[in-house]
């Protein structure tokens, strides 16, 4: 399929994800235009996957049939999205809007009824598997929004995922999000407390864990974390800034919906010792060390 035939796309926002997302969009096709609060990313970005960059988001979304949104938090998004520098300055009816970052289902709400006024398709569409799910071209995406714009929309997204599913109206890419990330805070602190007690009763860590990971106790935490974990080493994957940001947003939703986390409350508390001992940028494995200290 030529590249004309697949349209134009803008990538807005070019971290740690949404570069290599951005690079697979080219790959497969897209013509990308690509913006990025620090110029040079963007410069560096085009060079390396001969696409094109803008000055403004708004700049990068003109003419543009998908432009994909991928950065910090709510305040990130708004600032990119709205605005005469905003991509809705320039979104054309009957494009869409998708939403990556992590942010609040309310947001996700605020966003579709923005778009809607104009003709625009919303969706938000936070991911799943880290920055090597992104470089690696297969990331998890939960999805919220109407069918007729994830139709429009999926072909593209899976140029950088294995699964993409529409889990409902928007928002509830965001709220399906939350659910991750209050499943892996659990995991990973019993994961963090085995290896720990482990150590403590003599036991080879590792060994034990080739044997348990072939039972009922195996999961994707513990195949690929435990090694660097029992070596102390964490910078790398996903940041515990990161993570507690994402717990941050669930408990608010928690208190808004009624529904009671008190292990994923604890877990947030635990992360906020680890980055007390400068692991801020670590990986979310090392609450192992909080147990170290």
């Amino acid at each position: 399929m030529s590249i004309e035939s697949k349209g134009k796309v803008a990538f807005i926002g070019l971290g740690v994800m949404g570069y290599p997302m951005a690079g697979y969009l080219q790959q497969k096709g897209y013509q990308v235009c690509v913006y990025n609060r620090t110029l040079s990313k963007a410069e560096a970005w085009a060079k390396q996957h001969t696409g094109r960059y803008a000055a403004t988001p708004a700049e990068a979304a003109a003419g543009a049939d998908l432009v994909f949104i991928c950065v910090g938090n709510d305040d990130d998004v708004r600032s990119v999205a709205y605005g005469v520098d905003g991509v809705l300055a320039t979104m054309q009816p009957d494009s869409v809007l998708i939403d990556h970052t992590t942010a609040s289902a309310e947001l996700a709400r605020e966003l579709s009824t923005a778009c809607l006024a104009q003709g625009v398709g919303f969706l938000d569409a936070p991911v799943s598997g880290g920055q090597a799910g992104a470089e690696n071209g297969v990331l998890t995406v939960m999805l919220g929004g109407e069918p007729a714009a994830f139709a429009k929309a999926e072909t593209a997204i899976m140029s950088y995922a294995r699964c993409a599913k529409l889990l409902g109206p928007a928002g509830s890419g965001q709220l399906a999000k939350m659910v991750n990330q209050i499943c892996i805070a659990g995991v990973v602190q019993g994961l963090a407390e085995a290896l720990n007690f482990a150590q403590h009763a003599g036991l080879d860590g590792a060994a034990v864990v080739e044997v348990i990971s072939q039972g009922a106790a195996q999961s994707w935490q513990m195949q690929n974390r435990y090694k660097t974990m029992l070596d102390g080493k964490y910078d790398f994957g996903f940041a515990v800034d990161w993570m507690r940001k994402d717990l941050g947003i669930a408990l608010n939703e928690a208190r808004k919906n009624g529904s009671h986390l008190p292990l994923t409350a604890l877990v947030d508390q635990f992360y906020s010792e680890v980055q007390q001992l400068g692991g801020g940028r670590w990986d979310t494995s090392s609450l192992l060390a909080r147990l170290k200290k």
